[in-house]
């Protein structure tokens, strides 16, 4: 995940983490864009970008992401 350069060890962690989550649900390509998305948006509110608050914000996109499609 080149375009997060905080801590990007970890990042690869948490789409791995949720990768295996929403597997069968989502793509990859999605979990990543939803990851990228998280990322910025705390940048933007917070000035950080946490792994932790990354992989929350990411998480709940994916959730909404997923009951929409069940819709």
């Amino acid at each position: 995940m080149s375009q997060l350069p905080d801590n990007s060890d970890r990042y690869e962690q948490v789409e791995a983490a949720l990768r295996d989550e929403f597997a069968g649900v989502h793509p990859a390509t999605t979990v990543t864009r939803c990851i990228q998305a998280a990322h910025y948006g705390a940048v933007e509110v917070t000035g950080h970008a946490y792994p932790g608050l990354v992989e929350r914000i990411a998480r709940k996109h994916l959730q909404v992401l997923a009951t929409v499609q069940g819709s």
